[in-house]
């Protein structure tokens, strides 16, 4: 593992400590069901999904008005009718993943190993995914941490397990490392099709996942934390120059490639909120905030809540 993977493993666990995120402030909120605490209407396709800071509760936004309130979670991402809700639980080192329906039902918990980093759910609803942050691989140094991610179907309850299970091609040929990581999933409409973010010998690369066959193929060097538009023809990411990483949006048929008009330092998944407006976390004078920018590199950033892990509702 390179020394910037561990420097940015312990700059998440830092946040994770610094946001104050907590079991036992979870539980207090729970004493009710989840249908009854789950009160953002996932038939609403003009509000934003958030996370509150302090809180940690899922809000629900149009423009300025709160229109729902939803369960603590440390990430959150809805789509397709299903909210996916990834937050810590009591063990060290564990999260769990909650898949929620229209009427606040829970149709799955899924219980990981790991620290909560990204949560994704295709444009069906009918596929989830997550990263989550975990330290004990055999092939890591003392106090070193890495990511996995993993993908479950709500409809035939298929359970992926990790991407390190999957097949990985680099140049045509199959990359078979102890070291190999992934993380930040997103999802194309035909719930066939993903991308992800491979790392192995201080490389990054984005790969094209086929569910189908297991199988993730590298198409492209230093393209981390992907997240697909909803016509489904750029990708949102970041790219990384130095110690710092840039928004960045890249055409998938034409490998065009801009860079944002956020110029500070961005470390998170990016949420598409329309075909031309791209969403992301980043701390805003110490506090978290959800922030704006246009697709195509023109523009300014602009603040839209107190807040994290953006979502489009």
């Amino acid at each position: 593992m390179s020394r910037s993977r561990i420097v940015a493993g312990i700059t998440l666990i830092a946040v994770f400590v610094a946001a104050g995120i907590g079991y036992l402030g979870w539980r207090v909120a729970t004493t009710q069901s989840a249908a009854a605490q789950t009160g953002v209407q996932l038939d609403r396709p003009d509000t934003m999904l958030y996370v509150e800071p302090g809180t940690n509760r899922v809000r629900q936004v149009r423009g300025d008005a709160v229109v729902g309130t939803g369960p603590a979670c440390q990430r959150v991402y809805a789509s397709g009718g299903t909210m996916a809700c990834l937050r810590a639980t009591a063990v060290p080192m564990a999260s769990e993943v909650d898949l929620i329906d229209t009427t606040g039902k829970v149709l799955k918990t899924l219980q990981l190993w790991g620290n909560p980093s990204r949560v994704r759910v295709s444009p069906s609803g009918k596929l989830a995914a997550w990263t989550v942050f975990r330290s004990g691989d055999s092939y890591l140094a003392a106090g070193a941490f890495s990511t996995t991610a993993g993908i479950y179907d709500l409809r035939s309850g298929t359970h992926y397990g990790s991407l390190e299970d999957f097949t990985a091609y680099v140049d045509g040929r199959p990359y078979r490392s102890v070291d190999v990581n992934y993380w930040g999933v997103t999802f194309a409409a035909d719930d066939a099709r993903f991308y992800a973010t491979m790392a192995s010998k201080g490389k990054t690369w984005l790969v094209r996942g086929d569910l189908a066959n297991r199988s993730l193929t590298a198409l492209r060097e230093n393209v981390e934390c992907p997240s697909l538009s909803p016509d489904g023809s750029r990708i949102a990411y970041k790219f990384r120059t130095g110690k710092t990483w840039r928004l960045h949006v890249l055409t998938v048929a034409t490998g065009a490639d801009i860079a944002l008009a956020e110029t500070s330092h961005i470390d998170d998944q990016p949420a598409w909120l329309a075909d031309d407006t791209v969403a992301y976390g980043k701390q805003d004078d110490g506090q978290p905030g959800v922030f704006a920018v246009p697709a195509d590199g023109s523009g300014q950033p602009r603040k839209l809540v107190a807040g994290s892990s953006p979502a489009a509702w």
